[in-house]
């Protein structure tokens, strides 16, 4: 099966599945039916899914990620000692653990084609993941609490586990309990990673983008929570700040630069 045929039948199956999605008209383009079967299986509920769906599946992530690239640890320069700076797509990072900055409910973004991190790291795990995410909830019983940190497997990202985490939604003024929770987010998942054995972990820039916290404080929380954190557990995590925008770059760099002139 080819690389199309794979993108044909996988848009079948799910329009299929549903009555209103059965009347969208089929694109032509690859553009458009890429995005049309990202938007698909964004919005599908963790209903259970047929095995020959979850091997077309994996083989067209597959190759969609030979065609986005990896990028690996060994391809990065530490900033300081078991820190790095990455600026890229966290889905192409292949670290032991990367961070979701998930919602409470835990299951991803059902936004479709959504350009926040929770929405990416769903659509390039593929389905397993949210119900792997269900299953967890399920057995929880109740909405995730800020701060803490959930493991799962990553499926067809080329990392091994996500993290998810929930960050706090902030509004106006940012109060201290905001602060502590974002560092709860830093240090479990940190916990979490340690507790696995995990060597290396991708961080996110957590509750900046729709939770709306001041992107310089919030690098400021990570750094000073991180640099912590390894401070008492040496040689146990390396972590990389993964970063999308030129401005939290910018802002990481700068800080990472002047905290690593403090530590000397």
């Amino acid at each position: 099966m080819t690389q199309n045929e794979r993108l044909d039948f996988l848009i079948r199956y799910l329009q299929k599945e549903r009555r209103d999605n059965q009347d969208i008209p089929a694109p032509d383009s690859l553009p458009e039916k890429r995005q049309l079967l990202r938007s698909l299986m964004n919005v599908r509920p963790p209903l259970p899914v047929s095995a020959e769906f979850l091997s077309v599946q994996d083989a067209y992530l597959s190759e969609r990620l030979v065609e986005r690239g990896v990028t690996r640890l060994q391809d990065l320069t530490p900033v300081q000692p078991g820190l790095y700076l990455w600026r890229g797509d966290i889905t192409s990072l292949a670290a032991d653990a990367i961070v979701n900055a998930a919602n409470s409910g835990m299951l991803g973004c059902f936004v479709p084609c959504h350009g926040c991190i929770d929405n990416a790291i769903h659509t390039y795990a593929g389905l397993q993941l949210r119900l792997e995410c269900f299953e967890q909830m399920k057995r929880q019983g109740h909405e995730e609490q800020t701060g803490g940190a959930k493991i799962t497997k990553a499926y067809n990202l080329p990392c091994r586990y996500v993290l998810h985490t929930v960050g706090p939604v902030t509004g106006g003024t940012v109060t201290e309990e905001d602060r502590t929770l974002l560092a709860s987010c830093y240090r479990s998942c940190l916990e979490l990673a340690a507790k696995h054995g995990l060597r290396s972990v991708a961080f996110c820039c957590i509750s900046t983008g729709e939770f709306h916290f001041p992107n310089e404080l919030a690098a400021q929380v990570a750094i000073q929570t991180v640099t912590k954190w390894r401070r008492e557990n040496p040689n146990k995590v390396e972590v990389i700040f993964n970063v999308f925008k030129e401005l939290d770059y910018d802002i990481y760099g700068r800080l990472l630069r002047t905290a690593g002139k403090t530590e000397t």
